[in-house]
């Protein structure tokens, strides 16, 4: 007969710590695996910043301008019929150009909102370079665009309809890198040219547009075109 003691033996070695290591280590091992996957994550999207980063402040602080069929003025915000400081500063880099033979027509973009009294970017920038001596006749007004996207859209439509074949684009130099690859997408050749720097911008208000910058041209190239993101990346400049 089996003993007593033999039989509380053999329920000792079919409960025994060892055996239930395995199960007790899983879900560690799990939750380990998740977090090398995280860290992979947060790498990728570092490594992918940074040169997104680098390619948009190159662009920045490079002025390619050179001589071109025409000058596109990137639209930004006006007031009232009058060009926010923003966009001023982009039609006097216009005005700069042109005054040097670098092209013989401007193209002017930018639509209005409800909030703007039939307004357009596009046309208060023609009615701010013909104030600056520039004729009508050279001046093309785009002025049904909304965003960024839009804007280089109708461009490559006036270039096309025009016979552009090259053309000096103006902006801010953030806002350049973006523009030269939606221009390319669309076959346009162009050289970029930014805007003069307005007063002191604090180190605050250069990451905010910097940050837009990549998320918004990381969106295009993941082909992101959710609503709320398109609005919120596409604010109106100052």
């Amino acid at each position: 007969m089996t003993s007593i003691s033999s039989l509380r033996a053999r329920r000792k070695e079919k409960t025994s710590p060892a055996d239930a290591t395995p199960a007790l280590q899983a879900a560690p091992v799990a939750g380990h695996w998740w977090r090398r996957l995280l860290a992979l994550a947060l790498l990728v999207a570092l490594l992918w910043s940074t040169w997104v980063y680098r390619q948009i402040h190159a662009v920045a602080h490079r002025d390619d301008a050179q001589p071109a069929d025409a000058i596109a003025v990137f639209g930004a915000a006006e007031y009232d019929g009058r060009p926010s400081p923003v966009l001023h500063a982009r039609l006097d880099k216009a005005v700069s150009l042109y005054n040097r033979q670098i092209a013989p027509v401007i193209v002017t973009l930018g639509g209005g909102g409800d909030k703007d009294s039939g307004k357009t970017e596009g046309g208060v920038g023609r009615d701010y370079l013909l104030a600056q001596g520039v004729p009508y006749g050279h001046i093309i007004a785009e002025t049904n665009s909304v965003d960024t996207e839009q804007q280089v859209s109708k461009l490559a439509a006036i270039a096309r309809e025009h016979h552009f074949d090259h053309v000096v684009v103006v902006s801010d130099g953030t806002h350049l890198f973006r523009i030269a690859e939606l221009c390319r997408r669309d076959g346009l050749q162009v050289y970029t040219s930014p805007r003069a720097r307005l007063g002191n911008i604090d180190d605050y208000d250069a990451a905010k547009r910097t940050l837009h910058e990549i998320l918004s041209y990381t969106s295009l190239r993941l082909g992101l075109h959710a609503s709320w993101l398109h609005r919120w990346l596409e604010g109106k400049s100052d």
